[in-house]
């Protein structure tokens, strides 16, 4: 199973490569960018929506990383308290503690 994972994340890879180089060929026209303070000067086309693209693609997973440490903080954060609140409870009942299955 982990070799067809592997093989396909590897032929996607391939394909987005492909497509890539194809629209960079296909898109030779200088543009220039304005980002309203500056002016970059004159670059293919291919190369402003390509950087864009990775631009958007870094940003994204950059924010998606943040969220999934801050989500895994908070649960472990939660487990610590129910492993105390079962230990009370354990105590209120008179029975030894147990460990906690996670």
């Amino acid at each position: 199973m982990k070799l067809l994972r592997k093989l396909v994340f590897i032929l996607v890879v391939l394909a987005m490569l492909g497509v890539g180089i194809l629209f960079a060929l296909q898109n030779k026209a200088p543009v220039p960018l304005d980002l309203l303070v500056y002016t970059f000067e004159p670059r293919s086309l291919a190369l402003w929506v390509l950087l864009a693209f990775a631009l958007g693609g870094v940003l994204g997973m950059a924010a998606s990383s943040f969220m999934i440490v801050r989500t895994r903080a908070a649960l472990n954060a939660r487990n610590r308290q129910l492993d105390r609140a079962r230990e009370e409870v354990s105590k209120l009942r008179g029975e030894a503690p147990t460990a906690s299955p996670t």
